[in-house]
């Protein structure tokens, strides 16, 4: 006999948070035991992460104690699997089941477990690890400038990252990222635009966080290709976080704050004609699908409309055989990883179609996940259990490099830290590499 959850939601599932009905903890209960038993039934994304073998056990043992399925789910469990989605939404793009594919079943699992983590963090505050991860802006502020040498030398400090472990929950092993002593938005405020910079139009970067306090050599990069191939490049001032380091913690309000917040500094741009161009995977689809579903303005829908990965962009020029193409080098075997969050926008690896263009290069895709997501990889809870599921991405770029690879590229920085860290090989912004092939003037890159 099959269990008697139905597979079809009575009604449509919430997952506005501005539904009073999300709230709802009976409603999520239901939706998360109704959602369950369709992917115990499927069990296709058992690989994915570890949510799903948990997920799969405890309704097997329920099963083997005379349960029809997922009916007796437990909140124990639901808290469980909801903990161990790291949002890489790879699950979304496989599934049949979802309203993308016109499904009945209407399923969402990334949305579902981002409403679970919502509801419970309104229910019991929300946890010191995901009020730290959740401000990478403030962090970044505080130690990047002058004062990241010191940072730096404090952050590299065994016992100090063993110590911060047990007071933030932040993994003592995985790797920072390195705080930068001279700012994006500082360089930018002396750069002196190419002469053809304007002549195409003019583009808005937003920066990101991690650009404009950690690695501020890809905003940089961008700016010298954006430039190159005829644009004048735009940075508001007062941009801040996207807001998903907010939502991996159930911070809602937080993250409504920072939305609202970039919405207004990127709106009047957006109306005079101008496209938001953003280097990071994870914040542009936080653009483009999270700001107008937890704003749910038109405002929000529009600065989404106008929003494109970096390198979408400069795949869009392609296309339309506007891509500069006076290369200076090019960089023989390349392994792009395709980040999930660009996978998740269905955009895939325009980075590697364009990087093909520079002059003797040929690129090996691989398409395995860091297990980093925002901020999930980096908890002490869960770092163990990341670096296993990373070891397939590490794998696949080791036997690259026994196969000549010379390079490793990824469009995010925080998986770039993650393969640092497992194969001792730096991975690079595939815009620092497209502004090397045009010539990029060595003062100009990061040491």
């Amino acid at each position: 006999m099959s269990s008697a959850l139905p597979r079809a939601p009575a009604r449509p599932p919430a997952l506005d948070a501005n539904d009073a009905r999300y709230w709802d903890e009976r409603d999520l209960e239901g939706e998360l035991r109704r959602t369950f038993q369709i992917c115990q039934d499927c069990r296709m994304c058992v690989t994915y992460c570890g949510s799903f073998p948990i997920l799969f056990d405890a309704v097997d043992g329920l099963i083997a104690k005379g349960s029809l399925g997922a009916e007796k789910v437990e909140t124990g469990t639901m808290r469980a699997v909801s903990d161990h989605c790291w949002q890489c939404k790879l699950c979304y793009i496989k599934c049949p089941y979802t309203p993308d594919e016109g499904a009945y079943e209407a399923l969402d699992f990334p949305r579902l477990m981002a409403r679970e983590k919502a509801v419970r963090a309104r229910r019991e505050g929300i946890p010191l690890v995901d009020q730290v991860l959740g401000e990478p802006q403030l962090v970044g502020a505080a130690g990047s400038g002058p004062l990241a040498p010191i940072a730096n030398l404090v952050n590299a400090n065994r016992l100090v990252r063993k110590i911060a472990e047990k007071v933030t929950g932040i993994s003592a092993q995985f790797p920072l990222p390195p705080l930068a002593s001279q700012r994006f938005t500082t360089w930018f405020a002396r750069h002196e635009p190419l002469p053809e910079a304007g002549k195409a139009g003019e583009v808005v970067l937003f920066t990101t966080c991690y650009g404009e306090h950690n690695f501020p050599e890809v905003p940089r990069a961008a700016v010298h290709a954006l430039e190159r191939n005829g644009f004048r490049v735009l940075v508001p001032d007062a941009l801040t976080c996207c807001g998903m380091p907010n939502l991996d913690g159930g911070d809602v309000e937080a993250a409504k704050r920072k939305m609202q917040h970039n919405v207004e500094q990127l709106l009047e741009h957006v109306r005079a004609g101008r496209r938001v161009v953003v280097p990071g995977p994870t914040c542009g689809y936080t653009i483009k699908k999270e700001w107008p579903s937890y704003l749910a303005t038109k405002e929000a829908a529009e600065v989404a409309g106008a929003a494109l990965d970096l390198m979408e962009f400069f795949d869009g020029l392609r296309r339309k055989k506007q891509l500069s193409l006076e290369f200076q080098r090019g960089f023989g075997k390349i392994a792009y990883h395709a980040a999930c969050h660009l996978r998740a926008q269905k955009i895939s690896i325009p980075g590697a179609r364009v990087l093909s263009q520079t002059p003797g290069t040929e690129v090996r895709i691989i398409e395995r996940c860091s297990a980093v997501d925002g901020t999930w990889g980096m908890k002490a809870a869960f770092y163990e259990e990341g670096v296993r599921y990373a070891e397939r991405l590490a794998q696949a770029i080791r036997d690259g490099r026994e196969e000549g690879d010379v390079a490793v590229v990824t469009d995010c920085s925080l998986a770039a830290l993650r393969v640092k860290k497992a194969v001792g090989q730096p991975a690079r912004h595939p815009v620092e590499l497209l502004a090397e092939a045009y010539g990029m003037p060595t003062e100009e890159r990061s040491e």
